[in-house]
């Protein structure tokens, strides 16, 4: 089982490797699992603009997807079904170059489905962004007693709240019965 910081460097050595036009060790384009990969740099079409990010919120990694669509292509029926494949392409990526990194796998499961956000540019373009979640099986807890925010914030303010207690009168304050 691998630890807490072994997981994250190995999807940050992820994320490092997956830049647009990067390449394996045979010197051919690193599949992604985005649209931008399924273009020949030769063409001279307009090229796709998506990509992606990894996050880690405790045990739980988000992967976000952002691309850039036609409003044509978000009235098509399957429009949906092809961000949640285009999502469950890159997790298999980065999976299998997750494997290949450090030598672990990284199991994962999805937690609830996956949050599509479009946003219009033009009347002819728009943003669309994706969120997916997804549960990391076998992370060891961590063994630290870290407080959650409600915690360090209740604590803060009453440290500030004793400074007050503590401080003696400034010598320029004259009022008498205080």
């Amino acid at each position: 089982m691998a630890t807490v910081e072994e997981i994250a460097r190995g999807i940050s050595q992820v994320m490092a490797d997956s830049y647009d036009g990067s390449l394996d060790e045979d010197g051919k384009h690193l599949d992604t699992g985005l649209k931008r990969g399924e273009f020949d740099v030769k063409l001279t079409d307009r090229r796709v603009n998506d990509g992606f990010s990894l996050s880690l919120n405790g045990n739980i990694l988000l992967l976000n997807y952002q691309s850039e669509m036609s409003v044509k292509e978000l009235h098509e029926k399957d429009f949906e079904s092809d961000v949640e494949d285009t999502l469950a392409q890159v997790l298999k990526f980065v999976k299998k170059h997750f494997k290949k990194v450090t030598g672990s796998a990284l199991n994962c499961k999805p937690v609830g489905k996956p949050n599509i956000d479009i946003q219009s540019t033009s009347r002819v373009h728009t943003w669309v962004t994706a969120q997916a979640r997804y549960e990391i099986q076998g992370m060891p807890e961590d063994s630290r007693d870290t407080p959650d925010g409600e915690e360090r914030l209740d604590k803060s303010i009453r440290k500030w709240l004793e400074l007050g207690k503590n401080s003696k009168k400034p010598e320029n304050v004259t009022a008498k019965g205080e």
